[in-house]
């Protein structure tokens, strides 16, 4: 940020209630490190840059995240922690940029509560808030058991994992998942569970030391200093302490005096310098909120994108991809979806002559899979010579709603078969799929991955589903996207975008109408198949299919 640092003062107001519905909580401030006392050693010059050197802001991207909490309650909207909108454009690369908040502080100054009141008033859907509490050094046996006697200092820099934070940052940036430790504060050790996090428009970090190293600090688009004073602080932290970690006062006491308030005036008063905006009094300070909301607004207009809209242009008149198998159209194939496609067919023989379909089509997609020569002896003591998978485990993944209808169809034909899910919805204002959810088996960057909506139009939440499998790690060429029916257009959007996904389907019809309805089409498979009330009009059957 280009804007030189500035100090808002304002009267207090109250802060809106924005706690989860699903009753976590995150962490309140916390100044647990994970190191022994070493408040004489090296300077604030090896850790922080000069002051006044200028930078260029530096591009983010944006990523799905499922959190904690996975959403916020305000009094405006619900904001989405595990979701997020495109973050790619029509080639399938980056192109939409996250806006990185970096907010610094002592303990207990009510950096949290500053980043609540951030996200209550940016009143935007997708947001991740990182603590930097998540990431203090796993200590050894010696240390855990000084820290059990107050005699551990938790607050120098070394005590953080910083480069786990970075690495995890920058992945944010790239659009891919990151896996961030679980601190327990009153064992002073990681849980054995850690939290999936992707990124969203705004990220928000905040710790004590968030401006305490430089490679850090390129990371931060604006960095934000919460002054609190230190009497404040400190009622805040014995009250804390004591009633949520069990900790009597005495030793609250010592530690605050001996490691607490040293750090402060050595390592994180003087990053004040290098702060945007100075907060004085925390969450007190409405005008300092505004400004942090109007500059974060400024900043999201200019990464505005329309995927849906490019892909409708993009790709037009091309011959359709290798990477195209279109299940023979046999006359018993071709009576099928003359049924399912009629409007007068009854919602019972929809499904029939669906999932008649659905497993034709899922047996023709494992003829794909990779095989090898292996020989066996039948029950008559003769070899036989046939052939054997060679992959490790074939895992299928539904894009809800409509995709999970096909599961039953690949649980048949695939003897214990893993199964994830996906959801993507319509932003009804917008138009642009976004991704609410997803819930995928672990080490599935090992699996063959049968990817399966029973529509695709655009190919706006296919390729947003292919890109949530590619964050984890699944290879391009083991993804195979299956489809009852699939326009041109959207085979053509997820080939152009990934050349190496497979695409499966039983028909490819040639249009998609202005409102990107596929011609001649099936109707919406979700309505249709679950007997639900037909869709608003100018709503898209793809991705309004997946609306559970």
């Amino acid at each position: 940020m280009a804007a030189p640092p500035a100090s808002a003062d304002a009267a207090p107001s109250p802060l809106p209630s924005t706690g989860p519905s699903d009753g976590t909580r995150r962490p309140a401030e916390q100044s647990e490190t994970a190191c022994e006392d070493r408040s004489n050693a090296g300077s604030l010059d090896r850790l922080l840059p000069p002051v006044g050197t200028g930078r260029s802001p530096r591009k983010r991207t944006t990523s799905q995240c499922k959190s904690e909490p996975p959403l916020l309650r305000t009094s405006k909207r619900t904001i989405y922690t595990a979701g997020r909108p495109p973050w790619y454009n029509e080639h399938g690369t980056q192109s939409k940029e996250a806006f990185a908040i970096g907010l610094g502080g002592g303990s207990a100054s009510g950096k949290t509560t500053v980043a609540r009141m951030i996200i209550e008033a940016l009143d935007v859907p997708w947001v991740v808030l990182l603590s930097m509490d998540s990431f203090y050094k796993v200590l050894t046996q010696q240390q855990q058991e000084q820290a059990a006697h107050n005699n551990y200092n938790f607050d120098h820099p070394d005590a953080f994992d910083f480069d786990l934070i970075i690495s995890t940052l920058k992945k944010l940036k790239q659009g891919r998942s990151v896996q961030v430790p679980i601190y327990d504060f009153t064992t002073h050790s990681r849980k054995k569970d850690w939290k999936t996090l992707y990124g969203a428009n705004v990220i928000i970090f905040e710790g004590i030391m968030a401006f305490a190293d430089k490679t850090l600090l390129e990371l931060l688009d604006m960095k934000i200093f919460v002054d609190t004073d230190s009497d404040i602080r400190l009622v805040r932290r014995l009250r804390r302490d004591i009633s949520e970690r069990g900790r009597d006062i005495e030793g609250v006491i010592k530690q605050y005096n001996k490691f607490v308030k040293p750090a402060f005036d050595q390592y994180i008063q003087p990053t004040m310098r290098l702060a945007d905006i100075v907060v004085p009094r925390g969450s007190g300070n409405t005008v300092a909120i505004d400004l942090i909301v109007q500059h974060v607004h400024s900043q999201l207009e200019e990464r505005e994108l329309s995927v849906r809209a490019a892909l409708a242009s993009a790709h037009q008149c091309h011959p359709l991809p290798q990477t195209l198998s279109v299940l023979k159209s046999t006359p018993q194939v071709r009576g099928m979806h003359t049924i399912i496609r009629d409007k007068e067919t009854s919602r019972d023989e929809f499904i029939f002559y669906s999932k008649r379909l659905m497993r034709l089509l899922i047996e023709h997609a494992l003829s794909f899979l990779p095989f090898q020569d292996c020989t066996v002896q039948t029950p008559q003591g003769q070899d036989y010579t046939g052939k054997c998978y060679t992959g490790k485990q074939i895992t299928g993944v539904s894009i809800l709603r409509a995709g999970e209808t096909m599961e039953p169809a690949l649980r048949a034909v695939c003897k214990d078969v893993r199964i994830g899910t996906i959801l993507i919805q319509t932003n009804q204002l917008t138009g642009e799929p976004e991704l609410h959810y997803l819930r995928l088996p672990k080490d599935i960057s090992d699996d063959h991955v049968i990817l399966m909506d029973c529509t695709v139009s655009t190919g706006a939440a296919a390729m947003m589903a292919v890109r949530v499998l590619l964050d984890h790690d699944v290879p391009e060429d083991k993804i195979f996207l299956l489809s009852l029916l699939m326009a041109e257009m959207g085979v053509h959007s997820v080939a152009y975008a990934f050349p190496r996904v497979r695409i499966i389907t039983t028909a490819v019809d040639k249009r998609v109408n202005d409102l990107f309805r596929i011609i001649p089409g099936i109707g919406n498979f979700g309505d249709r198949y679950f007997g639900t009330d037909a869709v608003p009009e100018g709503s898209d059957e793809e991705e309004l299919s997946s609306v559970g």
